[in-house]
């Protein structure tokens, strides 16, 4: 089988698109089958170039035995309604025109969040009679307007058709949640044609690590700290301006760091505002090259996940969660009840905060801290839970879906 897959996020960018991607297609490379990845030059979230890369127009490597073509895209921040849609619309011409020359692909899939991907994925299936699948990653464009970046303006309304008419021309749906087939299907689409494949964790990555790293902990003067850790995009969705206010009501516990390690649109906003708090218990970390994420999560003695409170994050489950899991860290989930929720309340991995409530936050981070009883039972939990979201097993998952097409 010859997969063609269209992702405008690929490695070495470390979000979970790229993540769960590639070590989908590395998998199925291992399995015998042929995989051609349509991505563009890495640059996300920040908007600017990796090192070693350029955006030209037409670039290809091999990447663990996945060939990958890369394509000129319009660049910017994760950040900003137009310039992140010119992004967008720009992928998904320079996609589409590059897999015209891709030779004999048996299924064309296209992956979200935005779904100016999926797009250009199903233009080339109608093109070269294909089936086409759309690998569903985020309700879009109703996470826009979820995080107040948009109101339901007519661009919205235009987004929202375009979205219907994907689904219902999609062969295959491949949903990342069980919650966001229950919405497809109460919007009309058939649920006969969408199947789940949750997020996961590459076990033989992550495991849990019995010191602290020492490159970071030596860096960031962590090595004595307990430290709870929010590692990953620092986005509009994830209200870190409450978890800088929960660090100021715990600035009294002397050994307590409250971690911030990665990038994004709010990166600036959570440096600022510890910096005006004057807070010494914020450590932030730049965003790291996805070979040391093993590392930077050794550094976590608690993994802190946040959401907004908002009713569309009830579906989302975050992919640290399964990171978390592999590493065997507790957590702490600050965000609406739902699927995510019941994942690590149903493992007894983690303790779950009302969303965007520092007090609460600071509470259950002062009572971890003094009971370590109970945190060690969470974190033997966690890794416990690992193995039922081990990523290899769902990469077969998710070609057992792909084979059923042809």
């Amino acid at each position: 089988m010859h997969i063609l897959f269209l992702t405008d996020n690929f490695p070495p960018e470390g979000n979970a698109p790229a993540t769960r991607t590639f070590e989908h297609a590395r998998e199925w490379v291992k399995n015998g089958h042929k995989v051609t990845i349509i991505t563009g030059a890495p640059n996300f979230p920040e908007g600017k170039l990796f090192d070693g890369y350029e955006n030209k127009w037409f670039s290809k490597e091999l990447l663990a035995g996945i060939e990958v073509r890369r394509v000129k895209t319009y660049i910017t921040a994760n950040e900003g309604f137009a310039k992140r849609i010119l992004d967008f619309m720009s992928f998904m011409v320079t996609s589409f025109f590059a897999g015209l020359f891709v030779k004999k692909p048996d299924v064309i899939v296209g992956t979200s969040p935005q779904f100016f991907t999926a797009v250009s994925a199903w233009a080339l299936s109608a093109i070269r009679r294909k089936p086409f699948v759309f690998e569903l990653r985020d309700i879009w464009p109703a996470s826009i307007t979820a995080v107040g970046a948009m109101g339901k303006t007519l661009p919205i309304r235009v987004l929202e058709k375009i979205e219907m008419f994907l689904y219902r021309r999609a062969d295959k749906i491949i949903s990342v949640t069980h919650s966001f087939k229950k919405e497809l299907i109460e919007r009309g689409i058939d649920g006969a044609k969408i199947d789940v494949v949750l997020n996961g964790v590459d076990l033989t990555a992550y495991s849990p690590s019995k010191m602290k790293s020492l490159e970071f902990a030596d860096a960031y003067q962590l090595s004595d700290k307990f430290v709870v850790g929010y590692v990953g995009t620092h986005g509009m969705a994830h209200s870190l301006d409450k978890v800088v206010e929960a660090a100021e009501l715990i600035e009294d516990l002397e050994n307590v760091v409250v971690l911030f390690a990665g990038g994004g649109a709010a990166k600036s906003q959570v440096e600022s505002l510890a910096v005006e708090k004057g807070l010494k218990n914020v450590v932030l970390i730049p965003r790291q090259d996805k070979k040391k994420m093993a590392s930077l999560w050794s550094l976590c003695d608690i993994s802190l996940i946040s959401l907004k409170d908002t009713p569309l994050f009830k579906t989302v489950i975050p992919s640290k969660i399964f990171e978390s899991m592999g590493m065997g860290l507790p957590m702490i989930m600050c965000a609406p009840e739902g699927e995510a929720s019941d994942i690590i309340l149903n493992a007894d991995a983690g303790v779950l905060v009302k969303p965007e409530s520092p007090e609460e936050l600071a509470k259950t981070i002062r009572e971890l801290y003094i009971d370590r009883i109970r945190l060690k039972r969470l974190a033997d939990n966690s890794y416990d839970s690992a193995a039922q979201f081990d990523r290899k097993r769902l990469a077969l998952l998710m070609e057992s879906k792909l084979k059923s097409l042809l």
